[in-house]
């Protein structure tokens, strides 16, 4: 319990020292300045920088998965959901800038996330391309929406819109300024993309509504 309590001690102070001098200030050395220790100490939690940002790169990406899985399951199955995942993302990675950095945009040379690490990030894929499923079965989107193809321009259209909202407005919340409030333009670039099939959708809303 001790030993867990204090490697969680640890990475919110290594989160600190990102948010405080950038994803690359992190060192172990200020680390443990700050934790009160010497150098060597920590390297009975962490062997290495390395492992200390897989550690940073682990718990962010649990983290984000929660607010993606509680925002899919508050929406409607579909183009709502897939919404409603992308928003959450931006909100939690404003939020969690520097973590959020190491997570999308990989600013650390040599850095290569563990197998475990980045299993919450094909989790996090699986919820997503579950949603574009669901959007062409309700007819919201077309057939080939229904695709990894697809599911890379929705991580495309959404990396732009998060890395200028990092990189320009850092501080402004997420939905508020002129990146982050064009998300929902982003759905409709998609349907652009994959075009609903007007003639299934209206099977589909057919069939929700029942015999008349």
């Amino acid at each position: 319990m001790r030993r867990q309590q204090t490697i969680a001690e640890i990475l919110d102070i290594a989160q600190q020292v990102m948010t405080e001098e950038g994803v690359n200030g992190l060192s172990i050395s200020e680390v443990a300045r700050r934790l009160g220790v010497q150098p060597p100490s920590l390297y009975k939690y962490f062997d290495s920088l390395m492992a200390l940002y897989d550690a940073l790169f682990n718990r962010g990406q649990i983290a984000h998965l929660a607010a993606l899985q509680a925002a899919n399951e508050q929406a409607e199955p579909g183009l709502d959901a897939l919404h409603a995942m992308l928003d959450a993302s931006g909100r939690w990675s404003v939020e969690n800038n520097p973590i959020a950095q190491l997570m999308f945009y990989r600013p650390v040379p040599n850095f290569a996330p563990s197998d475990e690490a980045m299993e919450h990030s094909f989790a996090m894929a699986k919820l997503e391309r579950g949603a574009l499923a669901d959007a062409v079965a309700r007819g919201q989107l077309g057939p080939g929406a229904d695709s990894d193809e697809a599911l890379r321009v929705v991580s495309i259209l959404m990396s732009g819109a998060l890395g200028q909202t990092i990189a320009n407005e850092p501080n402004v919340p997420w939905g508020t300024g002129n990146y982050s409030s064009l998300l929902p333009r982003l759905i409709e670039l998609l349907r652009a993309v994959y075009p609903p099939d007007t003639e299934a959708g209206s099977r589909t809303k057919a069939a929700s509504a029942g015999p008349t």
